[in-house]
């Protein structure tokens, strides 16, 4: 078997739904296996049962915005301003974020251009409608009537 995988949650809310029905809990933390072998954590720093240590209760002071008070908090807060000043990892990081972008702005357009097309193939609408109602540009919409049209 492998490494144990934590997964920690970070929730700013006094209620967090858990689970896909209903069911709601409230509480400062919750340590709980849903279905498989990873352990997921929820830290609420906005849970008001007080059933944490002194310790957990600065931590979470420190991840809801407050200033670090003890040496864990200090260390943690020391960590993440030194990737924030690492150049490298903020370009990979920009980078990264650029591409995905592109890559949803590219699934927006096809999203655009597969509904212009069903548009066209129903015949109701004039081609400046459709480019309306698609975000697509009157020329794109024309080219599309083309793509269709048989040989």
């Amino acid at each position: 078997m492998g490494e144990k995988l934590f997964i920690i949650l970070k929730c700013r809310q006094q209620r967090i739904e858990i689970f896909p029905s209903e069911q709601e809990i409230d509480l400062n933390i919750l340590e709980k296996g849903l279905g498989d072998d990873t352990t997921k954590i929820i830290l609420n720093s906005k849970g008001t049962m007080d059933d944490v240590s002194p310790e957990m209760k600065k931590l979470l002071d420190f991840i809801d915005g407050k200033e670090p008070e003890d040496d864990f908090a200090r260390e943690l807060d020391e960590a993440v301003q030194s990737v924030r000043k690492n150049e490298k990892w903020r370009l990979d990081y920009m980078t990264l974020q650029m591409n995905y972008q592109e890559i949803y702005e590219q699934g927006i357009e096809q999203g655009n251009k597969q509904s212009a097309l069903r548009m066209i193939e129903a015949g109701k609408l004039s081609p400046e409608e459709i480019a309306l109602y698609s975000d697509l540009t009157l020329e794109q919409v024309l080219e599309l009537e083309k793509e269709l049209q048989p040989v």
